[in-house]
């Protein structure tokens, strides 16, 4: 199971590092199209309106990134984390929904929950 556990903690690394990307793509556009439209009006609503869009993103693929870290050094509340984000994955038609249903699989069987219990003297 630990081999799906890497995997699972990659996939989480992968979405919250898109997410920023995607953040970042989102923030130049719409920032940019205010800039490039000359109006002052427009530029004054897209530079509130793409710094806010990103920083919502970014708030959503945060805790994908530290789930992720989290799993790959075995912390117990990093699974508990990353579980919550697959369920909230399982909306993201079709690839969330792939990944979501995996990463539960793999971090409610036994094998994965005796991983993250701390051992005893």
């Amino acid at each position: 199971m630990e081999k799906h556990v890497t995997v699972v903690a990659a996939i989480h690394i992968g979405f919250g590092a898109l997410g920023i990307l995607i953040a970042l793509a989102v923030l130049v556009a719409v920032v940019g199209a205010g800039i490039i439209s000359g109006d002052p009006e427009a530029k004054a609503i897209t530079s509130f309106v793409g710094p806010t869009i990103s920083f919502f993103i970014v708030l959503i693929s945060v805790p994908y990134i530290i789930g992720g870290i989290g799993l790959l050094r075995r912390r117990s509340w990093a699974r508990i984390l990353v579980l919550i984000v697959s369920i909230l994955d399982l909306i993201d038609i079709p690839i969330g929904t792939i990944a979501g249903v995996y990463s539960i699989w793999v971090l409610v069987k036994d094998e994965t929950i005796q991983l993250f219990t701390p051992k005893s003297l």
